[in-house]
């Protein structure tokens, strides 16, 4: 019979960036290499390099006026000279000594001029310099503004709000263009989400429905105590690649719902949930003869419980999974480190050698193979935990242990 799908349910927030909104910021801001910055610089720059050169050229020009080194245009013959400014004794010196006094004087005034009138302009050079500065940086500052609208929107887009336009008005020119893309690239993302979330919605509906139907029915064969051996046998193997294919939809689902942002959150210690995890294993652990330890500190975040209780649950089953067959461990820790909480698994198990750490997190990717016919999982886990983390704004690293095993490492902020 077929089944009703649910509803659409509405659009939720897009994918949390990768990188990390808590970055340290700089200890001086203000020096960071802005396009601000740059146009300043550029526009005073300018300025300042076209004020030298046209200084350079008054100068020149005031000093071939004043004919500074040349001769008076006249000579004194006869007479007597007086002068405040030179010290010149007319009635005891020769014409000819007189007339080169008088020439040093007035070549010496000519001088204190130039150099009178160089001082004042450059003092009056570099006010109009700051001047022009602050003027340039006020007017790049007018000029990006809708640049700053831009980047507000795109991080509230980020965020957790793909609704969000710029909706830029102003002359049709390259920003309102740039604008206008963004706002129509925003469109289409939200089209692509909701539609998104639509599928994920009626896939749940559609595949879990037949598995469980599926379930329901080999489990009732195989209550009948009257039916064959062979029958028996062959139910149980319909029902574990039934129950690997219920894990493989569940999966899938936990893969697709965990790449958008968590819009519900609440505090959650990471210590609880890696506490949770381990009672979960603890049996498996003691089949496969593996032992916790490591010290769980309270380390508080923001953050959905379940999908943070699924990043423990998924790294301690593949510590201890994938272990040595005897004295094996799992170390489990939590702390608060440098304003993020930390949530670290490590364990024993075979060498994994450093290139290949990367394809770990891959989907259905698993050590030296891509086959997915383990009884170890549906090669999702990893996965699973990296997309959980990310949409709490967080990351997840990890590296080989030496003598063998993984040391995974997640970071959320607080």
């Amino acid at each position: 019979m077929a089944s009703t799908p649910p509803p659409a349910s509405s659009p939720q927030a897009p994918p949390k960036p990768t990188w990390d909104p808590r970055r340290p910021v700089p200890p001086f801001p203000w020096l960071r290499p802005t396009i601000r910055i740059r146009l300043t610089l550029l526009y005073g720059g300018m300025f300042l390099i076209a004020g030298i050169m046209l200084l350079s050229i008054i100068y020149l020009l005031a000093a071939n006026a004043l004919n500074v080194g040349s001769d008076l245009p006249f000579r004194i013959l006869v007479g007597q000279v007086s002068s405040d400014v030179c010290n010149l004794r007319s009635a005891e010196l020769p014409a000819d000594e007189l007339n080169r006094a008088l020439n040093q004087c007035v070549n010496e005034q000519r001088q204190h001029a130039l150099d009178d009138l160089l001082s004042r302009s450059l003092l009056a050079l570099l006010g109009l310099a700051v001047i022009a500065f602050a003027f340039g940086y006020a007017m790049a500052g007018r000029v990006l503004s809708p640049l700053g609208r831009i980047t507000r929107t795109a991080r509230a887009v980020a965020g957790s709000d793909l609704s969000r336009r710029i909706e830029l008005d102003g002359p049709d020119d390259e920003l309102k263009e740039l604008a206008d893309t963004f706002d129509d690239m925003l469109e289409r993302l939200q089209r692509a989400f909701t539609a998104q979330q639509r599928f994920v919605g009626n896939a749940s509906h559609e595949l879990r429905t037949p598995l469980a139907i599926n379930r329901t029915l080999l489990e009732v064969h195989l209550s009948d105590p009257d039916a064959p051996v062979e029958l028996q046998q062959l139910g149980k193997t319909l029902l574990a690649t039934n129950e690997r294919s219920e894990q493989l939809v569940e999966g899938l689902l936990l893969l697709a719902r965990s790449d958008n942002q968590i819009v519900e959150r609440g505090p959650v210690d990471l210590a609880e949930v890696a506490g949770q995890a381990i009672d979960q294993v603890h049996a498996e652990a003691e089949s496969r003869h593996v032992v916790f330890r490591g010290e769980r500190r309270p380390a508080v975040v923001q953050g959905n419980g379940v999908l943070l209780e699924r990043i423990a649950l998924n790294l301690v089953q593949n510590a201890v999974r994938y272990n040595v067959p005897e004295d094996g461990w799992v170390e489990v820790t939590t702390e608060v480190q440098h304003g993020q909480a930390v949530l670290v698994v490590s364990n024993t198990g075979p060498v994994v050698p450093g290139y290949e750490i990367d394809n770990l997190f891959e989907p259905f990717r698993r050590l030296r193979t891509e086959r997915t016919g383990s009884d170890k999982g549906v090669g999702l886990g990893l996965s699973i935990v990296r997309s959980v983390a990310r949409a709490h704004g967080g990351h997840i690293y990890a590296r080989p242990r030496e003598g063998g095993g993984l040391v995974m490492r997640v970071t959320l902020p607080i």
